[in-house]
């Protein structure tokens, strides 16, 4: 392998993008802003894409797909909400291309404008409530819940891998309902699946909250997040569920009718997590040696790597490995046999060690003579040598401890890195230090804005739960009714 990586004290910001590379994780593309996903990240993003599927459709969801394009018209009706996307919109304006008149290259064919300009969809609110307007009639119809997997494009001027990207990959569920309390269960349901998904899956502790006027989603009555704490003391939104309430339902007229008769405006959701999760798994598990992956994620759990002299030890080893990976396979354990004869072993280890895999098994001759094998933890980056008898249920207790164990170093790094401030003083010296910082606010949109503007804080969310506790705000002295989340954000 090629020179190690920048370590997280040198320059997170560089170490972050050296793992996503040097993991072959994604690279910048030839359009600025965009990315291009490699095989082994994508690998990731499908096993995140697949859990998420499934726990969807668990509670009743449905995936479907609506266009890409939407006309401008449509984000017009929602004045919260184009106010809140105006900025990063693509626009489509013209539909055909023509030869340039010098014969060099092509242009845009002015004659080509189109009747009404089409947004490259941000989100995809407008054109789907425009859709539920004729698939909606009476109570009958309702509830629907549903999802699509898709692309979006907000135009972000900086990116980064992952994190912020003129276009990313996505998960938007729009659900219509016919109580404002059916709606309000909705939104509350889908982000603890979200909750449950970080904790179980991507062993990533997460603060569940509700998010300040000023940082809602343009056009939602309410927002609950998610909110984790990466390495470098950031917060990282990693998922939102909206509660619509009847804005959309009133901007495109969809009513139903009750079993009484009675014409009314539907109820509305929606929800969704992005590839924005691929960043924060690099940031809350990697170290300075490269990518840490929980095993429920990793495209395969168990290396195997052959160590051998010679085509005779080769067919010898090759044999006891695949036994074993057959082994692993029977368990539901995802493993790679590792035969390649254009590496040697210690290339192979650099290798796998930058890519995160949870647990490398070494097999030479030796151990073929002493029934052994050799084990590698990524997490701990231990070696320990164990019988071959019963390996598969030795391999399947460490993965079910790694995961556990990545959880609960992120929990208590998070715990140590949360503070409470008593004064504007400690509240910025904390912040600047990096972390989350409880602190009592005005409840204001001007003081928020003012807070950000002098400390570059905000209010990552009120987190649900959080008792009542009398105070003054830290900047303006005004009573508090409790404390919120701060910090400074992705």
């Amino acid at each position: 392998m090629g020179k190690k990586i920048t370590t997280r004290a040198q320059d997170y910001s560089q170490w972050y993008n050296e793992i996503i590379q040097g993991a072959g994780l994604a690279e910048s593309s030839g359009v600025r802003g965009c990315m291009v996903i490699k095989p082994y990240g994508y690998a990731i993003w499908e096993k995140m894409q697949a859990e998420l599927d499934r726990m969807f459709k668990e509670t009743g969801h449905e995936n479907a797909y609506f266009p890409l394009f939407i006309p401008k018209s449509y984000l017009s009706k929602e004045a919260d909400h184009v106010e809140g996307f105006a900025k990063e919109c693509a626009v489509v304006t013209h539909y055909r291309l023509k030869q340039a008149d010098d014969g060099k290259g092509v242009i845009v064919d002015p004659a080509a404008r189109l009747e009404e300009e089409l947004i490259v969809r941000p989100t995809s609110e407008t054109i789907i409530w425009d859709t539920y307007r004729k698939w909606i009639q009476s109570y009958r119809d309702l509830p629907i819940l549903v999802n699509q997997w898709a692309n979006v494009v907000r135009w972000e001027m900086r990116t980064r891998l992952f994190l912020r990207t003129a276009e990313f990959l996505w998960q938007e569920g729009h659900t219509a309902h016919a109580t404002k309390k059916e709606a309000l269960d909705e939104t509350e349901q889908m982000i603890n699946i979200y909750s449950k998904f970080a904790k179980d899956f991507m062993a990533m502790p997460v603060i569940i909250g509700l998010k300040s006027a000023n940082e809602r989603f343009a056009g939602a009555e309410e927002t609950y997040c998610i909110e984790a704490l990466m390495q470098d003391g950031k917060s990282l939104q990693a998922g939102t569920s909206h509660f619509l309430g009847q804005n959309f339902a009133k901007a495109f007229d969809v009513k139903y009718t009750t079993k009484e008769g009675k014409q009314e405006y539907v109820w509305a959701t929606s929800w969704g997590v992005s590839t924005r999760l691929m960043g924060a798994l690099v940031m809350t598990h990697s170290d300075d040696y490269g990518l840490v992956l929980p095993p429920k994620l990793a495209p395969y759990q168990v290396v195997i790597v052959p160590i051998y002299k010679g085509n005779q030890q080769l067919e010898q080893v090759t044999t006891e490995a695949q036994r074993i990976k057959n082994l692993l396979e029977a368990k539901g354990i995802s493993v790679k046999f590792d035969n390649r004869d254009t590496h040697k072993p210690g290339w192979k280890y650099a290798e796998y060690e930058l890519k995160g895999v949870p647990l490398r098994l070494a097999l030479g001759a030796r151990d073929l003579h002493e029934q052994t094998i050799e084990v590698f933890r990524r997490d701990t980056l231990q070696k320990q040598t164990y019988n071959v008898s019963g390996i598969e249920d030795r391999v399947k207790n460490l993965l079910d401890d790694i995961q556990e164990n990545l959880y609960n170093k992120a929990f208590d790094f998070r715990k140590k890195n949360t503070f409470v401030a008593d004064s504007r003083e400690d509240f910025i010296e904390l912040i600047n230090k990096g972390g989350f910082v409880y602190a009592h606010w005005d409840g204001t949109s001007e003081t928020e804005e003012l807070i950000k503007q002098q400390t570059k804080a905000t209010i990552r969310c009120i987190p649900l739960g959080i008792e009542e506790e009398s105070g003054v705000c830290l900047f303006t002295q005004k009573p508090s009714k409790t404390r919120v989340l701060f910090a400074k954000n992705y």
